[in-house]
C-alpha cells in the first residue's frame, strides 16, 4: 500500500475503536491551509482533535513518540482555523488525544499535549 492507502486504512481502524470506547467521530482528514488533523471527535463535553500514529512494529519507537513539538503546533494550528470556520466559541472544551497503531495493539493517549501555538 502507499502512504495515503496506509494512513487511510488505520485512521479508520482508530476511529472503529474510539467509537467502541464512546466517541462520536465527526470529520475523517480535516485539512486547512495550516494542516491535516486526522480525526475530529465529540467525547462527552469535549470536542477532541486526534492524531493518528501507525508503526508496523516497535523497533522506531511507539507511533506516539512522532507527535513532537512541531507537530503539535501545526495541529493546533489547524483546531483553532476549525474553530473558526464552524463558528465554535474560543470556549469550546478542546483536547488532543493521540491514538497509536503499533503492529496489532491500538492504545489511547487522552489529553496528549496543551495547546500550542
Amino acid at each position: 500500500m502507499n502512504r495515503r492507502k496506509t494512513g487511510t486504512f488505520y485512521e479508520k481502524q482508530a476511529a472503529r475503536y474510539l467509537e467502541s470506547r464512546g466517541y462520536e467521530i465527526l470529520w475523517h482528514s480535516y485539512r486547512c491551509r495550516f494542516g491535516e488533523i486526522d480525526l475530529v471527535a465529540r467525547d462527552g463535553a469535549y470536542l477532541v482533535f486526534v492524531e493518528v500514529k501507525y508503526r508496523s512494529g516497535r523497533a522506531m519507537g511507539e507511533g506516539s513518540c512522532a507527535v513532537d513539538a512541531r507537530k503539535q503546533r501545526r495541529i493546533c494550528s489547524t483546531a483553532a482555523w476549525y474553530l473558526m470556520e464552524y463558528h465554535l466559541p474560543a470556549t469550546t472544551p478542546c483536547r488532543f488525544d493521540v491514538v497509536s497503531v503499533d503492529g496489532e495493539e491500538i492504545s489511547l493517549i487522552q489529553d496528549a499535549f496543551a495547546y500550542r501555538n
